[in-house]
């Protein structure tokens, strides 16, 4: 098991630090084991990016919960966005592994069901005091943390806090009042794989 933990904290570092490309053997050398520790207790590279996203979501999911007891409802499902926008910008494994086979995983996959949950519950404390608009989902919460990450992205180097300009503007939209319903049903679920970007042209 302790084997196990400096795996899983080595690759973690290493992932959020240089993306999902890095060799096993850099992580194997930061963790201080053999290529074949990593294999005895990972059967290949997807696995072990698989352990590392479950942690993530984990993580994000009990920060979810956690602001189900908060009082105000905006300023808890703000926050939880938050959360989930600081997790992108800080992890460049989180952005990267988006339509890998890793996803497909299992309990990656309840992972993801989970915090849509608890965006859901989020979204719906908020719906029902009138904070934000009517037609809003926790899917469509979840699918704006990616949406603001990619948006401020060119400018992380240079100046690395401007998301937070980026999760205003988003959040502002959400809590508007208006009389228009949004042009499109919410997504069912999140997409597992990302799309060719010359689909529909």
């Amino acid at each position: 098991m302790r084997n196990r933990r400096l795996l899983l904290d080595a690759a973690a570092k290493t992932f959020a630090e240089r993306g999902v490309e890095v060799s096993i053997g850099e992580i194997a050398q930061r963790a201080g084991v053999g290529k074949g520790t990593v294999f005895r207790h990972f059967s290949s590279k997807e696995e072990l990016l698989a352990a590392i996203m479950l942690g993530m979501l984990d993580e994000l999911v009990d920060t979810g919960t956690a602001l189900l007891a908060a009082e105000d409802p905006g300023l808890a499902l703000r926050e939880f966005m938050a959360a989930g926008v600081q997790s992108l910008v800080t992890d460049r494994a989180f952005c990267e592994v988006i339509g890998r086979p890793s996803l497909q995983h299992r309990e990656v996959r309840d992972a993801i069901d989970r915090l849509c949950d608890v965006a859901e519950a989020l979204t719906d404390r908020a719906r029902r005091q009138n904070i934000v608009r009517p037609d809003l989902t926790g899917t469509d919460v979840v699918l704006l943390l990616g949406g603001i990450h990619h948006m401020a992205a060119p400018l992380l180097i240079a100046e690395p806090q401007a998301w937070h300009r980026y999760l205003e503007l988003a959040f502002d939209g959400i809590t508007t009042h208006t009389e228009r319903s949004l042009p499109h049903p919410p997504p069912r679920h999140l997409p597992l794989t990302t799309p060719d970007p010359d689909h529909g042209r």
